[in-house]
């Protein structure tokens, strides 16, 4: 049965729809192109910084999904605005499933035997197997898997409880804070808790001073981008309010803060 007219029509669905679409896209994203790593000096073209932490040297080394997962963060604090605690658990639920249902098929899809032909097609362009090179984009460790997955839920998890407490105290005003004030906790957490599970626990046993240097320099870079974003919250808002009206949108506002 075809689903009613006004049930489609409805701002407020049409609006949650694609925010949970575009929500869920980049975390899954996020997930899956994080395991090439690139130097951030050298795509800016500048000089290596060496940083020096807890013992630690090095030029500044993050993985791909932090492209993606400021953006993550955004969409995280949009829905909490307007969906409130509920919303946000619903999405973030639904994005760790969406994940795992992603690398279930990719592991599906590694252990297909490869046609002769194809494991040499990309010779010309210096990848002498295709099998060995897609196996080892898409079959991430399960450590790195597992770890992700448990900090990207703990990280949801802890904003949405931050975020609300901080509107609690501050009512409509200072839409900044709490957006990046939730975001400088849970972001916390969720740097140094992935990094322990894939790296510490993992099977490359990392000493404790790297743990704390890598860690240390991705929770910054994720800062740097939470503040960079601000602007872009308060576009997005005011986007979202034109989009329902006023009257909806602060209606939205009030049950989330509820």
């Amino acid at each position: 049965m075809a689903l009613s007219g006004p049930v489609l029509e409805d701002r407020t669905t049409r609006l949650f729809i694609g925010l949970a679409a575009f929500f869920c896209v980049n975390a899954a994203l996020a997930e899956f192109i994080g395991v090439k790593i690139f130097a951030l000096e050298d795509t800016l073209g500048i000089a290596p910084l060496q940083w020096d932490l807890f013992g630690q040297s090095g030029s500044l080394s993050f993985t791909a999904g932090t492209l993606l997962w400021p953006i993550v963060f955004l969409m995280t604090d949009v829905i909490n605005e307007f969906f409130g605690q509920r919303g946000v658990r619903f999405i973030s639920w639904l994005a760790a499933g969406l994940i795992c249902y992603g690398f279930v098929f990719a592991f599906a899809a590694i252990s297909l035997a490869p046609a002769d032909w194809w494991v040499g097609a990309a010779a010309d362009r210096g990848v002498p197997d295709y099998q060995a090179a897609f196996a080892a984009v898409f079959g991430q460790g399960m450590w790195t898997i597992g770890g992700s997955l448990v900090a990207f839920m703990l990280g949801q998890l802890i904003d949405v409880a931050v975020f609300h407490r901080i509107r609690r105290a501050t009512g409509e005003r200072w839409v900044w804070l709490r957006a990046t004030g939730s975001t400088a906790v849970s972001q916390l957490v969720d740097s140094f808790v992935v990094l322990y599970i894939a790296f510490v626990l993992g099977p490359q046993q990392w000493p404790t001073s790297l743990f704390l240097a890598v860690s240390t320099v991705n929770y910054g870079y994720k800062m740097l981008a939470a503040f960079a974003l601000i602007p872009l919250i308060y576009l997005v808002r005011a986007g979202i309010t034109g989009y329902l009206g006023r009257e909806r949108a602060a209606e939205l506002r009030g049950q989330a803060s509820a």
